[in-house]
């Protein structure tokens, strides 16, 4: 299983999460590429720990928001959204390269993660740009997305996500934010859930059904109140269980 977390979100004298201290943790870092969040000395310098602890550098693309931080949904046109995810990977891999990695997938952040689920064009748009920028990079996201169904039609490596410290519908979507319950907080729970879905086994849905989550990587926030410790639980319980973790996407 490979464990997952978004870095290089602060920016300037914004200081947002702990990348150094998950950086020891995670196997794979979702990298903000500037659009939400990062800026390039942020930016290089999770690069650089990334490629010290042969963790996994993935683009971590989102809509050209830096003040509502990638999470509001923006009607772009697909032309133009295919352009920003390419301009994004390609800043990224600037910075990964002279820190001896690379990028090894992409997976979209926030709103436009959770449009592309069901937002065919704009799922389409992403698609199309990471088959433009390197059809061999690999690409994260919802089980049952539009994105991940639009993906492997063209010829891309999938991997299907699971988050950690979010809520899931009965449907397998995430919780909204806005909503209450939306964020799990409680370290134990959260590990005693990733192992379920490590196992294979149904976990609870927020109306109280069990809903089963195919996931080759499970995500941890990195901007989530404890999300370090929340990071070390998950990775204790794994392998207590006896499950190796490592990149999905191979090492940096």
């Amino acid at each position: 299983m490979d464990l997952n977390s978004d870095l290089a979100e602060s920016f300037g004298r914004w200081e947002l999460g702990d990348d150094d201290a998950l950086l020891d943790i995670v196997t794979s870092a979702n990298v903000a590429c500037g659009y939400h969040a990062g800026d390039a000395t942020v930016i290089r310098r999770a690069c650089a720990r990334a490629a010290t602890n042969g963790v996994a550098v993935g683009a971590q693309v989102a809509y050209r928001d830096l003040p509502g931080f990638g999470r509001r949904f923006i009607d772009v046109a697909p032309a133009e959204l295919t352009n920003d995810i390419v301009y994004q990977i390609g800043a990224l891999a600037g910075l990964a390269a002279i820190t001896g990695t690379r990028v090894s997938y992409v997976k979209p952040h926030g709103a436009l993660y959770n449009a592309i689920v069901t937002h065919t064009e704009q799922a389409a748009a992403v698609v199309e740009a990471v088959g433009e920028y390197d059809d061999r990079l690999a690409v994260l996201g919802l089980p049952g997305s539009e994105w991940l169904r639009l993906a492997e039609r063209a010829g891309l490596r999938v991997h299907r996500e699971a988050f950690a410290d979010r809520a899931y519908t009965p449907e397998g979507t995430l919780v909204p934010r806005r909503e209450s319950g939306a964020v799990l907080h409680d370290p134990d729970a959260i590990a005693e859930r990733c192992a379920r879905i490590a196992a294979g086994d149904p976990i609870e849905a927020v109306d109280g059904s069990p809903l089963t989550v195919q996931a080759d990587s499970i995500c941890v926030h990195g901007d989530s109140p404890g999300a370090v410790r929340i990071a070390e639980t998950v990775r204790d319980r794994l392998r207590g269980q006896g499950i190796r973790l490592r990149p999905f996407a191979g090492e940096g």
